[in-house]
């Protein structure tokens, strides 16, 4: 039965945190792809997902975000990109036994650049529909493509993942233009928001970016561009960098601060990116849930 995502415009629900950073913090090696930790780090995948669970998240994405063709090969892994997103999805599903939360099979940008001519859409098209099918074979509730800067190379995912049956999230980064709603390759989020609902997306959003501090002009914009669900995921803040180790040093407290002028600004599903943690997303689902319960008379 296909998830409908539709309902969720009129509520707000929590998603999880980053993956690749987290991992890393775990004992991942951050020289290998995170993606690897499919199969070489399986029970570590597995807690991680279960930890944002536990903190209140409702959308668990899969540690697929770069499981490509183009990835593994740029990297010499040893295996497939069918074994990779199932091993994946399969973890997730793991982590989500016996809860309500959803499972996002995760799609990140190709690597290639379409407008530069880096590759065409045919051959993207192919990129995107074997990562997209082996998500769903490997039981994904959903397909969330994630942090695109070309706005054509998210449609050519977006047509591939649709053609697995399932609703798909698009969501892009905007952290250039002078309130940082345009993405580094210009795209406009009023115009990605139009394109993406126009294509048939379920729910549109950003994540990633310069932080949660820095992303409202962008949820505003898309609000105001779509009547979609939006789905926003920010970093914890801009890192630091410490051995050539990116560094988040925003705490769960001040990332959470903002959530409820996202909440304001249209925001539907609010999870993080980047440098965030099961304590941000604890954070995150304890204002929604207060936001949620009602108000005593003598309060």
């Amino acid at each position: 039965m296909t998830t409908d995502l539709s309902v969720l415009k009129d509520t707000v629900t929590v998603a999880d945190g980053g993956w690749s950073t987290q991992l890393w913090e775990r004992g991942v090696p951050m020289g290998e792809l995170p993606e690897m930790a499919n199969l070489t780090h399986p029970e570590v995948v597995v807690r991680l997902g279960r930890e944002y669970v536990e903190a209140g998240a409702r959308f668990i994405t899969t540690n697929t975000f770069a499981a490509n063709r183009y990835a593994i090969a740029r990297r010499g892994v040893k295996t497939t990109v069918a074994e990779l997103n199932q091993a994946g999805a399969r973890l997730a599903r793991q982590a989500v036994e016996g809860s309500e939360a959803l499972v996002a099979g995760s799609i990140g940008p190709s690597g290639k650049i379409l407008v530069v001519h880096e590759a065409t859409e045919a051959e993207l098209t192919i990129v995107f529909d074997e990562q997209a099918r082996a998500l769903a074979e490997g039981g994904v509730d959903v397909i969330v493509l994630e942090t695109f800067s070309e706005l054509a190379e998210i449609l050519v995912a977006l047509r591939a993942a649709q053609a697995t049956g399932l609703p798909v999230i698009a969501s892009l980064s905007f952290d250039s233009g002078p309130q940082r709603t345009r993405t580094i390759m210009g795209a406009a989020a009023e115009d990605c928001a139009v394109a993406l609902e126009e294509a048939g997306a379920a729910v549109v959003g950003c994540n990633c970016g310069g932080g949660a501090a820095n992303v409202l002009p962008a949820v505003v914009a898309l609000r105001g561009a779509t009547k979609l669900p939006l789905w926003v995921k920010p970093n914890a803040g801009l890192p630091d960098l410490e051995d050539g180790r990116p560094v988040y040093r925003q705490p769960p407290d001040e990332f959470a601060a903002v959530v409820p002028t996202l909440i304001e600004a249209g925001a539907n599903i609010i999870g993080g990116c980047c440098g965030t943690g099961p304590e941000h997303i604890r954070r995150v689902a304890a204002i929604v849930e207060n936001r949620k319960r009602p108000r005593r008379r003598d309060e």
